[in-house]
Protein backbone atom coordinates (compact mmCIF):
# COMPACT_ATOMS: atom_id res chain seq x y z
CA UNK A 1 0.00 0.00 0.00
CA UNK A 2 2.92 2.42 1.16
CA UNK A 3 5.00 1.78 -2.21
CA UNK A 4 2.11 2.19 -4.05
CA UNK A 5 0.83 5.26 -2.72
CA UNK A 6 4.85 6.94 -2.78
CA UNK A 7 4.77 5.57 -6.26
CA UNK A 8 1.60 7.50 -7.28
CA UNK A 9 2.81 10.73 -5.44
CA UNK A 10 6.09 10.70 -7.35
CA UNK A 11 4.19 10.44 -10.45
CA UNK A 12 1.90 14.00 -9.80
CA UNK A 13 -1.32 11.34 -9.52
CA UNK A 14 -3.65 12.70 -6.54
CA UNK A 15 -4.35 9.17 -4.46
CA UNK A 16 -6.72 9.34 -1.43
CA UNK A 17 -5.73 6.37 0.93
CA UNK A 18 -8.45 4.80 3.38
CA UNK A 19 -7.99 2.12 5.76
CA UNK A 20 -10.91 -0.67 6.47
CA UNK A 21 -11.82 -0.30 10.16
CA UNK A 22 -10.22 0.41 13.42
CA UNK A 23 -6.56 1.38 13.35
CA UNK A 24 -4.37 4.66 13.92
CA UNK A 25 -1.15 3.44 12.91
CA UNK A 26 -1.50 2.91 9.62
CA UNK A 27 -3.22 6.13 8.55
CA UNK A 28 0.04 7.97 10.07
CA UNK A 29 2.14 5.96 7.24
CA UNK A 30 -0.59 6.27 4.45
CA UNK A 31 -0.76 10.16 5.10
CA UNK A 32 2.62 10.31 5.22
CA UNK A 33 3.34 8.27 1.39
CA UNK A 34 0.29 9.99 -0.26
CA UNK A 35 0.91 13.55 1.04
CA UNK A 36 -3.21 13.19 2.04
CA UNK A 37 -5.12 12.52 5.02
CA UNK A 38 -5.94 8.99 5.54
CA UNK A 39 -10.29 8.53 6.31
CA UNK A 40 -10.91 4.92 8.43
CA UNK A 41 -14.01 3.38 6.30
CA UNK A 42 -15.58 1.09 8.82
CA UNK A 43 -18.29 -1.66 7.56
CA UNK A 44 -18.93 -2.46 10.78
CA UNK A 45 -19.08 0.66 12.94
CA UNK A 46 -20.33 3.26 10.09
CA UNK A 47 -23.57 3.26 8.42
CA UNK A 48 -23.52 2.62 4.10
CA UNK A 49 -24.20 6.21 3.76
CA UNK A 50 -21.32 7.40 5.96
CA UNK A 51 -19.00 5.31 4.46
CA UNK A 52 -19.86 6.66 0.94
CA UNK A 53 -19.77 10.32 2.15
CA UNK A 54 -16.35 9.95 3.59
CA UNK A 55 -14.98 7.72 0.22
CA UNK A 56 -16.87 10.76 -2.05
CA UNK A 57 -13.88 12.94 -3.42
CA UNK A 58 -11.34 14.03 -6.14
CA UNK A 59 -8.37 11.54 -7.10
CA UNK A 60 -7.80 7.44 -6.69
CA UNK A 61 -9.23 6.12 -3.85
CA UNK A 62 -7.48 3.57 -2.75
CA UNK A 63 -8.56 1.29 0.63
CA UNK A 64 -6.07 -1.05 2.58
CA UNK A 65 -7.73 -4.26 4.07
CA UNK A 66 -7.61 -5.03 7.06
CA UNK A 67 -6.93 -8.84 8.14
CA UNK A 68 -8.16 -11.15 5.49
CA UNK A 69 -10.43 -10.23 2.67
CA UNK A 70 -13.50 -11.77 4.75
CA UNK A 71 -12.55 -11.18 7.77
CA UNK A 72 -14.67 -9.68 10.34
CA UNK A 73 -16.62 -9.06 13.31
CA UNK A 74 -18.40 -12.22 14.89
CA UNK A 75 -20.46 -14.20 14.78
CA UNK A 76 -20.30 -13.90 10.73
CA UNK A 77 -17.87 -11.52 9.71
CA UNK A 78 -19.79 -8.25 9.45
CA UNK A 79 -17.81 -5.68 8.44
CA UNK A 80 -14.76 -7.27 6.87
CA UNK A 81 -12.80 -5.45 3.63
CA UNK A 82 -15.57 -7.51 1.25
CA UNK A 83 -18.40 -5.66 2.59
CA UNK A 84 -16.90 -2.64 2.35
CA UNK A 85 -15.83 -3.20 -1.29
CA UNK A 86 -19.45 -4.10 -2.03
CA UNK A 87 -20.38 -0.62 -0.12
CA UNK A 88 -18.30 1.44 -2.10
CA UNK A 89 -18.95 -0.78 -5.26
CA UNK A 90 -14.94 -1.19 -5.75
CA UNK A 91 -12.75 -4.13 -7.34
CA UNK A 92 -10.27 -5.81 -5.06
CA UNK A 93 -6.60 -6.44 -5.73
CA UNK A 94 -5.49 -9.80 -3.74
CA UNK A 95 -2.03 -9.19 -2.12
CA UNK A 96 -0.48 -12.81 -1.71
CA UNK A 97 2.71 -13.47 0.64
CA UNK A 98 4.06 -15.98 -2.01
CA UNK A 99 6.90 -16.81 0.51
CA UNK A 100 5.57 -20.56 1.42
CA UNK A 101 3.75 -21.63 -1.66
CA UNK A 102 4.02 -22.14 -5.56
CA UNK A 103 1.39 -23.65 -7.55
CA UNK A 104 -1.07 -23.32 -4.60
CA UNK A 105 -1.83 -19.47 -5.11
CA UNK A 106 -4.38 -20.44 -8.10
CA UNK A 107 -6.07 -22.54 -5.71
CA UNK A 108 -6.02 -19.63 -3.38
CA UNK A 109 -7.28 -17.07 -5.94
CA UNK A 110 -10.02 -18.94 -6.89
CA UNK A 111 -11.19 -19.53 -3.57
CA UNK A 112 -11.47 -15.41 -2.89
CA UNK A 113 -12.85 -15.67 -6.54
CA UNK A 114 -15.59 -17.71 -6.13
CA UNK A 115 -16.27 -17.49 -2.41
CA UNK A 116 -19.04 -14.39 -3.14
CA UNK A 117 -19.90 -13.63 -6.43
CA UNK A 118 -20.93 -9.97 -5.63
CA UNK A 119 -17.22 -9.07 -4.49
CA UNK A 120 -15.41 -8.69 -7.88
CA UNK A 121 -11.03 -9.84 -7.88
CA UNK A 122 -9.36 -7.42 -10.38
CA UNK A 123 -6.46 -9.48 -9.92
CA UNK A 124 -3.40 -10.00 -7.67
CA UNK A 125 0.31 -8.72 -6.42
CA UNK A 126 2.54 -11.55 -5.40
CA UNK A 127 4.72 -10.49 -2.75
CA UNK A 128 7.47 -12.05 -1.38
CA UNK A 129 9.15 -13.97 -4.51
CA UNK A 130 11.87 -15.64 -3.85
CA UNK A 131 13.20 -15.83 -7.08
CA UNK A 132 12.79 -15.48 -10.84
CA UNK A 133 12.34 -19.31 -11.17
CA UNK A 134 9.41 -18.95 -8.22
CA UNK A 135 7.88 -15.61 -10.19
CA UNK A 136 7.53 -17.91 -13.49
CA UNK A 137 6.05 -20.76 -11.71
CA UNK A 138 3.45 -18.37 -9.99
CA UNK A 139 2.41 -16.61 -13.12
CA UNK A 140 2.23 -19.83 -14.94
CA UNK A 141 -0.33 -21.32 -12.35
CA UNK A 142 -2.51 -17.79 -12.15
CA UNK A 143 -2.63 -17.76 -15.87
CA UNK A 144 -4.79 -21.40 -15.57
CA UNK A 145 -7.44 -20.01 -13.68
CA UNK A 146 -7.10 -16.33 -15.81
CA UNK A 147 -6.18 -14.66 -12.86
CA UNK A 148 -4.62 -11.09 -14.31
CA UNK A 149 -1.09 -10.57 -12.14
CA UNK A 150 -0.42 -7.17 -11.07
CA UNK A 151 2.94 -7.41 -9.73
CA UNK A 152 5.74 -9.86 -8.19
CA UNK A 153 7.46 -7.94 -5.71
CA UNK A 154 10.55 -9.46 -4.03
CA UNK A 155 11.15 -10.37 -0.72
CA UNK A 156 13.26 -7.64 1.01
CA UNK A 157 13.91 -6.74 4.57
CA UNK A 158 14.49 -3.31 4.45
CA UNK A 159 10.99 -3.23 3.60
CA UNK A 160 9.83 -4.28 6.70
CA UNK A 161 8.64 -1.88 9.64
CA UNK A 162 9.05 -2.77 13.21
CA UNK A 163 6.38 -3.80 15.38
CA UNK A 164 5.53 -3.67 18.87
CA UNK A 165 2.34 -4.16 21.63
CA UNK A 166 -0.11 -2.44 19.42
CA UNK A 167 0.99 -2.48 16.03
CA UNK A 168 3.72 -0.87 13.73
CA UNK A 169 5.72 1.90 15.17
CA UNK A 170 4.54 5.09 14.35
CA UNK A 171 5.71 7.00 11.45
CA UNK A 172 5.78 9.66 13.16
CA UNK A 173 9.22 8.34 14.79
CA UNK A 174 11.05 6.94 12.20
CA UNK A 175 13.58 9.42 11.45
CA UNK A 176 14.64 7.45 7.83
CA UNK A 177 10.58 7.84 6.82
CA UNK A 178 11.41 9.74 3.56
CA UNK A 179 13.96 7.47 2.50
CA UNK A 180 11.73 4.42 3.49
CA UNK A 181 9.01 5.58 1.16
CA UNK A 182 11.14 6.28 -1.83
CA UNK A 183 12.43 2.88 -1.94
CA UNK A 184 9.05 1.65 -1.27
CA UNK A 185 7.94 4.13 -4.74
CA UNK A 186 11.04 2.72 -6.73
CA UNK A 187 10.20 -0.88 -5.41
CA UNK A 188 6.68 -0.24 -6.80
CA UNK A 189 7.73 1.19 -10.32
CA UNK A 190 10.28 -1.83 -10.90
CA UNK A 191 7.50 -4.97 -9.57
CA UNK A 192 4.22 -3.50 -9.98
CA UNK A 193 1.94 -2.56 -12.72
CA UNK A 194 0.55 0.68 -11.59
CA UNK A 195 -1.04 1.15 -15.09
CA UNK A 196 -2.88 -1.76 -14.40
CA UNK A 197 -3.99 -0.91 -10.93
CA UNK A 198 -5.25 2.70 -12.23
CA UNK A 199 -7.14 0.85 -14.52
CA UNK A 200 -8.66 -1.38 -12.18
CA UNK A 201 -9.37 2.01 -10.03
CA UNK A 202 -11.26 3.82 -12.56
CA UNK A 203 -14.39 3.54 -10.66
CA UNK A 204 -16.12 6.60 -9.47
CA UNK A 205 -17.04 6.53 -5.90
CA UNK A 206 -20.68 8.25 -5.56
CA UNK A 207 -22.50 9.37 -2.71
CA UNK A 208 -25.71 7.70 -1.73
CA UNK A 209 -28.93 8.71 -2.60
CA UNK A 210 -29.92 9.54 0.99
CA UNK A 211 -27.94 11.77 3.15
CA UNK A 212 -25.38 10.31 5.80
CA UNK A 213 -26.88 10.23 9.29
CA UNK A 214 -25.43 12.86 11.73
CA UNK A 215 -21.99 11.24 13.12
CA UNK A 216 -20.82 11.97 16.76
CA UNK A 217 -21.75 15.81 17.40
CA UNK A 218 -19.31 18.46 19.09
CA UNK A 219 -18.68 17.84 22.49
CA UNK A 220 -18.51 21.77 22.92
CA UNK A 221 -17.96 24.83 20.54
CA UNK A 222 -14.06 25.04 21.27
CA UNK A 223 -12.72 21.93 21.50
CA UNK A 224 -8.79 20.99 22.76
CA UNK A 225 -7.07 18.00 21.57
CA UNK A 226 -4.08 16.56 22.33
CA UNK A 227 -1.53 15.71 20.16
CA UNK A 228 2.15 14.16 20.03
CA UNK A 229 3.41 11.14 20.39
CA UNK A 230 2.04 9.81 23.76
CA UNK A 231 -1.73 10.97 22.46
CA UNK A 232 -1.89 9.94 18.26
CA UNK A 233 -5.12 8.10 18.04
CA UNK A 234 -7.72 10.79 17.14
CA UNK A 235 -10.14 9.24 14.02
CA UNK A 236 -9.96 12.23 11.06
CA UNK A 237 -13.79 11.31 10.43
CA UNK A 238 -14.76 12.99 13.78
CA UNK A 239 -12.65 16.01 13.62
CA UNK A 240 -14.22 16.94 10.20
CA UNK A 241 -18.02 16.23 12.09
CA UNK A 242 -17.07 18.89 14.33
CA UNK A 243 -15.46 21.05 12.26
CA UNK A 244 -18.46 20.73 9.83
CA UNK A 245 -20.97 21.54 12.66
CA UNK A 246 -19.17 24.55 13.90
CA UNK A 247 -16.88 23.58 16.37
CA UNK A 248 -13.46 25.05 16.61
CA UNK A 249 -10.71 22.65 17.01
CA UNK A 250 -7.23 23.31 18.39
CA UNK A 251 -4.23 20.69 19.43
CA UNK A 252 -1.52 20.57 21.97
CA UNK A 253 1.46 18.89 23.05
CA UNK A 254 1.08 17.36 26.88
CA UNK A 255 4.64 16.36 26.46
CA UNK A 256 5.71 19.71 25.29
CA UNK A 257 4.12 20.78 28.68
CA UNK A 258 1.92 22.96 26.36
CA UNK A 259 -1.55 24.32 28.25
CA UNK A 260 -4.66 23.66 25.94
CA UNK A 261 -6.70 26.65 24.78
CA UNK A 262 -8.15 27.88 28.07
CA UNK A 263 -11.12 29.22 26.86
CA UNK A 264 -11.67 25.53 25.06
CA UNK A 265 -15.36 23.80 26.02
CA UNK A 266 -13.70 20.43 26.75
CA UNK A 267 -10.18 19.39 26.75
CA UNK A 268 -9.57 15.44 24.65
CA UNK A 269 -7.14 13.49 25.55
CA UNK A 270 -6.92 10.61 23.09
CA UNK A 271 -5.36 6.79 23.25
CA UNK A 272 -1.32 6.61 22.35
CA UNK A 273 1.21 5.53 23.80
CA UNK A 274 1.25 7.15 27.17
CA UNK A 275 3.00 4.32 28.90
CA UNK A 276 6.01 4.96 26.42
CA UNK A 277 6.65 8.52 27.97
CA UNK A 278 5.21 8.08 31.75
CA UNK A 279 7.85 9.89 32.79
CA UNK A 280 7.66 12.92 31.31
CA UNK A 281 3.86 13.31 31.55
CA UNK A 282 4.76 12.97 35.25
CA UNK A 283 6.22 15.74 35.21
CA UNK A 284 4.69 18.32 32.85
CA UNK A 285 3.58 20.43 35.53
CA UNK A 286 1.89 22.82 33.41
CA UNK A 287 -0.38 20.58 31.94
CA UNK A 288 -0.99 19.05 35.35
CA UNK A 289 -2.24 22.30 35.95
CA UNK A 290 -4.24 23.27 33.41
CA UNK A 291 -6.10 20.04 33.38
CA UNK A 292 -7.28 20.30 36.82
CA UNK A 293 -8.95 24.09 35.81
CA UNK A 294 -10.44 22.28 32.57
CA UNK A 295 -13.79 23.50 31.91
CA UNK A 296 -14.34 19.29 30.99
CA UNK A 297 -11.67 16.79 29.79
CA UNK A 298 -12.56 13.52 28.17
CA UNK A 299 -10.17 10.91 27.49
CA UNK A 300 -10.51 7.48 25.65
CA UNK A 301 -7.98 4.54 26.11
CA UNK A 302 -4.25 5.97 26.83
CA UNK A 303 -6.03 9.37 27.49
CA UNK A 304 -7.92 7.77 29.90
CA UNK A 305 -5.64 6.09 32.03
CA UNK A 306 -3.64 9.51 32.00
CA UNK A 307 -6.41 11.20 33.63
CA UNK A 308 -5.88 8.26 36.53
CA UNK A 309 -4.23 8.81 39.67
CA UNK A 310 -1.67 6.99 38.74
CA UNK A 311 0.24 4.44 35.89
CA UNK A 312 2.24 1.78 36.60
CA UNK A 313 4.96 1.40 33.30
CA UNK A 314 6.19 -1.62 31.60
CA UNK A 315 9.33 -1.80 34.27
CA UNK A 316 7.18 -1.37 37.89
CA UNK A 317 7.61 1.89 38.32
CA UNK A 318 4.62 4.13 39.49
CA UNK A 319 3.78 7.79 38.02
CA UNK A 320 1.60 10.03 38.92
CA UNK A 321 -0.93 10.96 36.45
CA UNK A 322 -3.80 13.57 36.50
CA UNK A 323 -5.88 12.56 39.11
CA UNK A 324 -9.18 13.68 37.81
CA UNK A 325 -10.51 10.25 37.98
CA UNK A 326 -9.92 7.16 40.86
CA UNK A 327 -7.98 5.04 38.67
CA UNK A 328 -4.93 3.52 38.71
CA UNK A 329 -3.58 1.50 35.48
CA UNK A 330 -0.53 -1.08 34.89
CA UNK A 331 1.08 -1.49 31.66
CA UNK A 332 3.74 -3.99 34.01
CA UNK A 333 1.02 -6.87 34.11
CA UNK A 334 -0.52 -6.84 30.36
CA UNK A 335 -3.48 -8.02 29.66
CA UNK A 336 -5.24 -8.17 25.78
CA UNK A 337 -8.26 -6.29 25.30
CA UNK A 338 -9.97 -6.35 22.23
CA UNK A 339 -13.11 -5.78 20.19
CA UNK A 340 -15.93 -3.74 18.70
CA UNK A 341 -17.81 -2.36 21.11
CA UNK A 342 -22.10 -1.00 21.04
CA UNK A 343 -22.10 1.61 23.67
CA UNK A 344 -24.96 3.78 25.73
CA UNK A 345 -23.77 6.36 27.30
CA UNK A 346 -24.89 6.97 31.28
CA UNK A 347 -23.76 9.95 31.29
CA UNK A 348 -20.68 12.82 30.03
CA UNK A 349 -19.87 14.75 27.37
CA UNK A 350 -21.38 12.43 24.70
CA UNK A 351 -25.27 11.42 25.34
CA UNK A 352 -26.60 8.78 22.83
CA UNK A 353 -25.72 5.17 21.59
CA UNK A 354 -22.39 4.61 19.85
CA UNK A 355 -20.23 1.77 17.77
CA UNK A 356 -16.31 2.17 19.10
CA UNK A 357 -13.63 -0.44 19.66
CA UNK A 358 -11.46 -1.44 22.48
CA UNK A 359 -7.73 -2.61 22.17
CA UNK A 360 -5.48 -2.29 24.50
CA UNK A 361 -2.78 -4.52 26.94
CA UNK A 362 -3.35 -2.69 30.36
CA UNK A 363 -4.01 -3.71 33.80
CA UNK A 364 -6.76 -1.64 35.45
CA UNK A 365 -5.82 -1.95 39.36
CA UNK A 366 -8.22 -0.01 40.52
CA UNK A 367 -11.14 2.01 39.49
CA UNK A 368 -13.69 3.69 41.75
CA UNK A 369 -16.33 6.26 40.57
CA UNK A 370 -19.72 6.24 38.01
CA UNK A 371 -19.50 4.28 34.96
CA UNK A 372 -19.88 5.90 31.72
CA UNK A 373 -21.04 3.55 29.53
CA UNK A 374 -22.77 0.48 28.95
CA UNK A 375 -21.75 -1.70 26.94
CA UNK A 376 -22.22 -5.09 24.97
CA UNK A 377 -19.87 -6.84 22.13
CA UNK A 378 -20.31 -7.16 19.01
CA UNK A 379 -22.41 -10.20 19.30
CA UNK A 380 -24.69 -8.23 21.56
CA UNK A 381 -23.55 -9.74 24.91
CA UNK A 382 -23.60 -7.85 28.09
CA UNK A 383 -19.97 -6.72 29.38
CA UNK A 384 -19.56 -5.02 32.97
CA UNK A 385 -19.69 -1.16 32.14
CA UNK A 386 -17.13 1.10 31.27
CA UNK A 387 -15.18 3.98 32.10
CA UNK A 388 -15.78 6.67 34.50
CA UNK A 389 -16.73 10.04 35.49
CA UNK A 390 -16.15 12.43 37.78
CA UNK A 391 -18.04 15.45 37.45
CA UNK A 392 -16.88 17.20 34.27
CA UNK A 393 -14.33 14.42 33.96
CA UNK A 394 -15.05 11.22 32.10
CA UNK A 395 -13.72 8.70 29.83
CA UNK A 396 -13.42 5.09 28.85
CA UNK A 397 -10.74 2.40 26.96
CA UNK A 398 -13.48 2.33 24.11
CA UNK A 399 -12.37 4.28 21.49
CA UNK A 400 -15.73 5.90 19.82
CA UNK A 401 -16.31 5.72 15.89
CA UNK A 402 -19.64 6.68 14.82
CA UNK A 403 -23.47 6.17 15.95
CA UNK A 404 -24.65 3.71 16.09
CA UNK A 405 -28.31 3.86 13.85
CA UNK A 406 -30.56 0.98 13.42
CA UNK A 407 -29.85 0.59 9.57
CA UNK A 408 -25.74 0.35 10.75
Amino acid sequence: MLAILAALRNRGIRARPAKSGPDYIDPGYHAAASGEPCINLDAWAMPAERIRELATGDGVLMVEGAMGLFDGAPPEGRGSTADLAEILGLPVVLIADTSRQSQSVAALYEGFANHRKSVKLAGIILNRVASPGHEKALRRALAAVGAQVMGAVPSAESLALGSRHLGLRQARERTDLRGFLEQAAATAERSIDIDALLAAAAVPVRGGAHPAPAGIPPPGQRIAVAEDAAFTFTYPHLLLNWRAAGAEVGFFSPLADEFPDPGADIVILPGGYPELHAGRLAAATRFHAAMANAAAVYGECGGYMVMGDGMVDAGGARHRMLGLLRLETSFEKRRLHIGYRKLTALRGPFPGDFTGHEFHYTTTLASEGTPLFAVRTAEGSELPAAGLCNGRSAGSFVHLIDRDCPAS
